[in-house]
């Protein structure tokens, strides 16, 4: 989104559009209207700035400032003759254009262009959208305290969304904090854009669950008509006892985390304002330094209680909660998704704190040890003969390690443990069943920073990720792609034997990396591996055997692996300076999050390919999969592989 050399065209927009049926695909006129008389001349976008109060205009804005006039007497389409004149005007070199979206273009005079290092800062209030030109690291900190980081292009062009959640988990004490906020953000006030935020930020005080002085739940809203209109409306007898008073009703027990999600998706969130049990004290010391942001973090979390620390692979989110957890100083109950996550955690806890082996616990199919700090598996959590023994422990802090898990039926039954304190960890907390609204009802609200800053950084190393549009390895499989349909046609893409020989090129092409190589489907990676005489480490490999393979790839003995989905979550993998997806698209966005992220470390200079067998929907699958990605900052190419294959 930095200010670009090459010709931009004005796509269409639903808010912006500057083109229709009679331009060219991208909005380009036809030889016939660009002999046509000009209507936007360079004197006219300065009257329409003018207009505006800013020198950045969209299409649309330039139409509503100047209005359509006897230009269009002729009876010209408006959306054409814009197009046009402004595609004239920057190829005579008089505008120039910032490319927002993908969806729209803001347009400038080509006399600011000496502004260009400079912030810029253009916001649309209808639209709720803020897009900034090179922003400051304040700039950047102070926006993700009310919008959402929705796209970058990863050239200094960022663009915001302000969206109901993002104003509800601000981390301010009024409003007027988050308006001051808002303004050294944007160095500029935005009455229309304000008013809508003092809007949302008044419907996420109307509801509370406060705790009664004889120990139970109480719903409490601000007023009858709150009440009456949408708790008593949403919530039936699952939910509530019967109403204490106008503004208060009984919630029966176990229904709190209901409540939430229920009237958090009528668009009200409800404050957890509960007094709950803060364990038996704990005391030990963090033995590492935390980054500034990291401290951040945690100082936001002990100021609500309960958050997500939401930061990319290497942003160091496991060292952030054992500080949290030294913070809060009472006994905690770590869930993860697997025993070789729970012996990761555990390990870790004794390398970087002053905790002794007797303190700290592991719960899962391996041993069941319940101990000050408790390291214990989501399924086992969830089976009621041993969720009880969790439940009789007062537990000053939960803390939920990839809780992107946690809207799902078997994980959810975790969250029913409340304490003071409730902690979430994700890289990707998204789900493809948009349930991610889920985690953070659940949970708490969202707490990190944006990726593109940690790169910038250094913290985090940037992936080069790159996806390669692989041919057929032979006209069977072609063939046999052509007749089936459905799961079969998708599985003969993703095993195309074609696929092999390109990972021996890139394994060829950058000698001594460590790499990982990904599969979805058991026998292709057992072909794989048996072509590459590496070894294969899947869901059937044994723990004893699992954990000589990942030492032998951590310590050098061996430099390549092949992993089946296994390894996208609940194991301990070592870090690849490559990482080759050979299959997998189908997956979710989480999985390309997390198989780019065991390359994501501070060192550096560490690629990612992405397989996709050419000509078919593992395109779409892999650009889709990726999308996420590139959203966050990371830089995605593509690349078609020209190669025979024999």
């Amino acid at each position: 989104m930095g200010l670009p050399s090459s010709p931009i065209h004005t796509p269409v927009h639903e808010d912006d559009s500057a083109g229709d049926s009679s331009t060219g695909s991208a909005g380009v006129p036809s030889d016939t209207e660009a002999d046509a008389e000009p209507f936007v001349t360079l004197e006219a976008f300065h009257e329409a700035c003018q207009r505006a109060g800013r020198p950045l205009l969209t299409a649309a804005e330039l139409e509503r400032h100047l209005g359509s006039e006897s230009a269009f007497e002729s009876g010209a389409d408006v959306h054409t003759v814009i197009a046009r004149d402004l595609t004239r005007l920057r190829e005579q070199g008089l505008l120039e254009a910032i490319e927002v979206s993908a969806a729209s273009t803001v347009w400038y005079p080509r006399e600011f262009e000496d502004l260009t290092e400079r912030e810029r800062v253009v916001v649309f209030p209808k639209r709720r959208e803020i897009v900034v030109d090179r922003p400051d690291q304040f700039t950047r900190a102070q926006l993700t305290q009310f919008a959402h980081l929705a796209d970058t292009n990863g050239e200094n062009g960022y663009r915001y969304e302000v969206r109901p959640a993002d104003v509800w988990q601000a981390p301010h004490d009024s409003f007027d904090d988050l308006v001051r906020t808002m303004r050294q953000a944007l160095n500029q006030r935005v009455d229309a854009l304000e008013e809508w935020v003092e809007s949302q930020w008044d419907r996420a005080k109307q509801f509370r669950l406060i705790t009664h002085p004889d120990e139970y739940t109480v719903l409490e809203a601000r007023s009858p008509e709150i009440m009456g209109n949408v708790a008593q409306q949403k919530l039936d007898e699952e939910h509530l006892h019967a109403p204490i008073s106008d503004t208060e009703a009984w919630v029966r027990e176990g229904a709190e985390a209901a409540i939430k999600r229920t009237l958090y998706e009528a668009g009200y969130p409800v404050q957890d304002d509960r007094t709950l049990e803060s364990g038996q004290a704990l005391s030990f010391a963090l033995e590492v330094g935390l980054r500034d942001y990291q401290q951040a973090w945690v100082d936001r979390f002990l100021d609500q209680g309960a958050g997500v620390y939401v930061g990319p692979p290497g942003s160091g989110k496991t060292i952030a909660a054992i500080a949290t957890m030294a913070e809060v100083g009472g006994e905690t109950l770590i869930f993860v998704p697997s025993r070789d996550l729970a012996r990761q955690w555990a390990n870790t806890l004794l390398e970087v704190t002053s905790l002794e082996p007797d303190q700290v616990g592991q719960y899962h199919g391996g041993q069941k040890t319940i101990r000050p700090v408790t390291i214990a598996t989501y399924q086992i959590a969830g089976m009621d003969r041993h969720r009880s023994l969790f439940d009789e422990r007062e537990w000053g802090l939960v803390v939920f390690d990839e809780c992107q898990h946690v809207p799902s039926d078997v994980y959810r039954r975790s969250t029913h443990l409340q304490s003071r304190h409730r902690l979430g960890l994700s890289a990707s907390p998204v789900r493809e069943d948009d349930r991610d609204v889920e985690i953070f009802t659940l949970l708490g609200p969202p707490i990190g920073t944006d990726w593109d800053a940690l790169f910038e950084a250094g913290f985090v190393a940037e992936p080069e990720l790159e996806i390669r549009y692989v041919p057929w390895g032979g006209e069977e499989h072609q063939n046999a792609y052509g007749s089936a349909d459905g799961r079969e046609r998708y599985q003969i893409a993703a095993t195309n034997p074609g696929k092999v020989d390109e990972i021996r090129y890139l394994l060829a092409a950058h000698p001594g990396a460590r790499a990982l190589v990904f599969v979805d489907y058991l026998e292709q990676g057992r072909d794989i591996a048996g072509a590459l005489d590496t070894p294969f480490l899947s869901g059937e490999t044994p723990h004893v055997e699992r954990q000589r393979l990942l030492d032998a790839f951590r310590s050098g003995e061996g430099d390549t692996l092949v992993i089946s989905r296994v390894g996208d979550e609940g194991l301990d993998l070592p870090n690849a300076e490559l990482a080759i997806i050979a299959s997998g698209l189908g997956g979710s966005r989480r999985q390309g999050t997390q198989r780019a992220g065991r390359t994501m470390r501070p060192a550096g200079g560490a690629r990612m390919y992405v397989l996709a067998t050419r000509g078919t929907r593992e395109e779409e699958f892999a650009r889709r999969q990726l999308q996420h990605l590139g959203r966050q900052g990371v830089q995605v190419t593509e690349q078609t592989v020209e190669r025979s294959v024999e």
